[in-house]
């Protein structure tokens, strides 16, 4: 079955950065494309970030664009997200998942971004 493992979270001051992984099994992650998402405190599942399969194309919500960087190694069944220049409200879980709407995610990773 499909498996989605997230890392690589944890406490960070504003204007700090983490790379978060996702490892995946259970399905053929190089034909699949791969979403990044996220829930503040309160609030509703955010759709993050998306990379094709091949890794050539990729979107962000504008709220990280130009913040957060996408990327896949497929040799490795890898999917990650750089986040730069961290701001506070950038804080919640994060989930790597397989279909657009983040129904099929893992259990995520806790981004707190504080002083």
């Amino acid at each position: 079955q499909v498996q989605l493992v997230e890392s690589g979270g944890g406490l960070v001051h504003p204007g700090g950065s983490l790379r978060l992984s996702c490892t995946a099994s259970g399905f053929i992650f190089q034909i699949a494309r791969m979403y990044w998402f996220r829930q503040a405190p309160g609030r509703g599942l955010e759709r993050v970030s998306s990379i094709s399969p091949g890794g050539g194309s990729s979107e962000y919500t504008n709220s990280v664009s130009g913040r957060f960087t996408i990327s896949r190694d497929n040799n490795k069944n890898t999917l990650y997200l750089q986040m730069d220049s961290l701001k506070s409200e950038d804080t919640a879980v994060y989930y790597c998942a397989i279909d657009e709407r983040g129904v099929r995610r893992g259990k995520g990773t806790l981004v707190t971004v504080s002083s």
